[in-house]
């Protein structure tokens, strides 16, 4: 898992504007291997529909990974034979590198891709970008097991898919319905921060973008499809399946250690750019205060069990204090990482001192309440103690909630919270890339140029912008919409909004 770079923050979500000239809104990647009896009928099949239902400009590039067969030539004729058709060509195998690679160079807002085999059904394209353009959602993901979709596939399949997605939620509490349908889209601004993160560059490349994406408080749209499997599929389903577990288990592990920075991609608050003029609004306090509650709660209980099982061979006064000590070391631990979101180790040690000043003042008021009690009575029931000590919990717990909050874990700026560094490259195969322009743009189609190596300037010059900055609004080129449908002229008619 790459745990080495500082991505940035998100700026708010923005429609794209629909004018301008020269830069296509879409950018459809297509990863091939060996795929050259494909390739041909595919990319036909999605240049007529784009251009015939798509009302922005467009890309297609065909991002072969080292294919063995004659695909590169065929993508290579393609790209000649038409404008919008670019091939890409890479020496090393992986769909997730292949994406990566093609993800991180293109100049388009919304990046897509999908299979080769074409086995969704083409008019969900539209519904699935449609959330990125408006700036409604981050990411858009097709969904062949939410219940409107229609699929045509084997029970072996089936079986492998939902009982996969099942491990993700059961491992992973991922809440997507579908990681390995081959039908997916990004904003571009997104993937600049997020793909440096993903480190599978195969089959799992899918899985490791959404759950990051997920937990990073991204939104994430769905699109019921129309999916019918593909029987000539190359896929090695048992080393396909043993390399997502062990995925998930990397993935599993970076989550629970804290290794990840996924705080840098949370976007302001609110999708308005106003919302961020709004000031003295504590944020995230609703949350905090349950957060607080059931760790809390969870800490009295083993706070009691802790002090029960130590008063059967030790006074009140020395179980009060060793069943404080344990339970605010684990109340600190558990508070620091769920309730105020604090991730990896850094300054562990320093909030357990401060944890345990904190420990200090409950123990004032647990020990003082404790002597009171044996002041007006000479032997008091157990019932009794415990009782008098979860009241002086509870004053304890508002007391110890303020201090957590602004004094062990305060709220940081943003310049302190969101400090930008250089990202690293992101994958080392991107110097052998051959990038192959499209007709219009060289002689007889046939140059071709190397893709810009790690480190470039159009990998380290990405402007990072802060929660209060603008983003820039990039200058998008429009397609001649498709042909209106007889009741669109009726001003009555509401259309279908699917």
């Amino acid at each position: 898992m790459r745990t080495d770079s500082s991505p940035g923050t998100l700026p708010a979500r923005e429609h794209l504007p629909a004018a301008g000239a020269g830069t296509p809104v879409l950018d459809v990647v297509i990863p091939v291997h060996n795929e050259e009896k494909d390739l041909r009928p595919c990319v036909r099949r999605l240049h007529e529909h784009l251009t015939r239902t798509f009302p922005y400009a467009f890309r297609i590039t065909v991002a072969d990974n080292a294919s063995t067969d004659g695909t590169p030539h065929v993508a290579g004729r393609l790209a000649e034979g038409m404008a919008e058709v670019r091939s890409v060509r890479l020496e090393q195998k992986g769909r997730g590198r292949a994406l990566r690679t093609v993800w991180s160079a293109s100049d388009a807002p919304v990046l897509a891709y999908m299979d080769v085999d074409l086995s969704t059904d083409l008019n969900a394209l539209l519904p699935l970008v449609a959330p990125l353009i408006s700036g409604h959602s981050d990411l858009a993901i097709g969904s062949r097991l939410s219940r409107s979709s229609r699929v045509v596939r084997g029970a072996k399949r089936e079986f492998i898919s939902r009982s996969y997605n099942l491990i993700l939620r059961g491992s992973l509490q991922a809440r997507f319905s579908d990681a390995q349908c081959g039908f997916k889209a990004i904003r571009r601004d997104v993937a600049q921060v997020l793909l440096p993160l993903v480190e599978d560059s195969g089959w799992f490349f899918d899985t490791e973008l959404l759950v990051l994406a997920e937990r990073a408080g991204l939104r994430i749209h769905e699109v019921p499809v129309d999916w019918v499997d593909d029987p000539d599929s190359t896929v090695h389903i048992v080393r396909t399946a043993t390399d997502d577990l062990k995925g998930v288990w990397r993935v599993g592990r970076a989550l629970a250690t804290g290794s990840l920075p996924l705080d840098r991609l949370a976007r302001p608050f609110g999708d308005d750019p106003r919302d961020r003029d709004i000031e003295d609004v504590p944020q995230g306090l609703a949350r905090q205060l349950a957060g607080f509650c059931v760790v809390g709660a969870l800490s009295t209980l083993f706070y009691l069990l802790l002090y029960s099982g130590f008063r059967t061979f030790t006074g009140s006064q020395t179980a009060n204090g060793l069943a404080l000590l344990v339970s605010a070391v684990a109340n600190t631990a558990a508070n620091r990482r769920l309730t105020f979101r604090v991730r990896g180790r850094g300054g562990a040690m320093r909030h357990q001192a401060q944890g345990l000043v904190v420990l200090g003042i409950g123990l004032a008021l647990t020990s003082g309440s404790l002597a009171a009690l044996n002041t007006a009575t000479a032997e008091p029931a157990h019932s009794t103690e415990l009782a008098v000590l979860i009241a002086a919990n509870l004053a304890a717990t508002v007391l110890r909630f303020l201090l957590f909050r602004a004094w062990v874990f305060p709220e940081r700026g943003p310049g302190e919270a969101y400090a930008p560094t250089a990202p690293t490259a992101s994958t080392a195969s991107t110097a052998s890339t051959v990038w192959h322009r499209p007709r219009d743009a060289r002689p007889h189609g046939t140059e071709a140029f190397h893709a810009p190596a790690p480190g470039s300037s159009w990998r380290d010059t990405t402007p990072r912008l802060r929660p209060d900055a603008e983003p820039a609004r990039p200058a998008l080129p429009t397609r001649p919409a498709p042909p209106l449908r007889p009741s669109d002229n009726d001003p009555n008619d509401p259309g279908d909004p699917r």
